[in-house]
């Protein structure tokens, strides 16, 4: 996952808002969004070549999303980010507990930002600063580096959620997240990757043959718990099919509606 743009307002009709694009090479396999054969009570995407996650919705409210920090050169870890998201949403800790445990393992994993919720708590961990936060009510970008760092893409995303989180629809979210263009030269950050690299991936809908946006996921959750959440798959060539589910309120069991 490289882009989650989330409104978080617990005390709001609808506390939790997100629209979320993962970025990964078309080569690498998965299953789309749907509850998992061995843990129902898990709805996500999953990562076929690891096993893990990006993006899910657990029992009695968990909600877990992950994106990679982007330090090319860095030395990668030797257990998978995507089961990070994956035992939180399986598993029964808080929050706070599950990060504060991670974060005394954080050496086995490559650079991640991990955010991890229920019905009543958010919580970040960014794995360079290595301290849990529990966030506050309010309008929040997450890309490849630190919560808000004002990537263009970021700004450009998170600035058009603003603008529709008081009536938002699944539709609405989905065509924020498909936004073809690149930031300009002027405006690109420098992390690191040569130049054509850093001119593709400023965008926040990334195209191209061998990398790009495989899935754009919207999640509306309201304060009794139901939730709509909607995937939109995509290859090289184009959508490839699109997920929708909805959880009536906590504990119930899902629609899935797939095309």
């Amino acid at each position: 996952m490289c882009l989650i743009v989330f409104a978080w307002r617990p005390s709001h009709a609808l506390p939790l808002i997100v629209a979320a694009n993962r970025d990964e090479f078309h080569a690498r396999p998965c299953l789309p969004l749907g509850p998992w054969e061995d843990a129902p009570q898990v709805i996500a995407g999953r990562d076929l070549q690891a096993g893990g996650t990006w993006l899910g919705v657990g029992a009695a409210g968990r909600f877990a999303a992950l994106t990679n920090i982007r330090a090319p050169g860095a030395p990668l870890g030797t257990r998978s980010r995507g089961e990070l998201p994956e035992r939180y949403l399986r598993g029964e800790l808080s929050p706070q507990a599950y990060l504060t445990e991670l974060a005394g393992h954080l050496q086995h994993y490559s650079g991640f930002n991990l955010l991890v919720g229920d019905a009543d708590e958010l919580w970040y961990l960014n794995s360079q600063a290595r301290t849990p936060e529990q966030l506050r009510a309010g309008v929040y970008g997450l890309s490849n580096a630190a919560l808000d760092t004002p990537w263009p893409k970021l700004l450009h995303a998170r600035a058009a959620l603003q603008g529709c989180i008081e009536a938002p629809e699944a539709q609405t979210l989905l065509q924020l997240l498909n936004d073809p263009f690149p930031a300009t030269d002027a405006e690109l950050p420098s992390t690191g990757v040569p130049y054509e690299w850093e001119k593709m991936l400023s965008s926040v809908f990334i195209a191209s043959t061998d990398y790009g946006t495989r899935a754009s996921t919207v999640l509306i959750r309201r304060a009794d718990g139901s939730m709509d959440i909607t995937e939109r798959r995509f290859g090289p060539a184009g959508a490839l099919g699109e997920s929708h589910i909805s959880l009536p309120s906590f504990g119930q069991e899902c629609e899935p509606i797939r095309v």
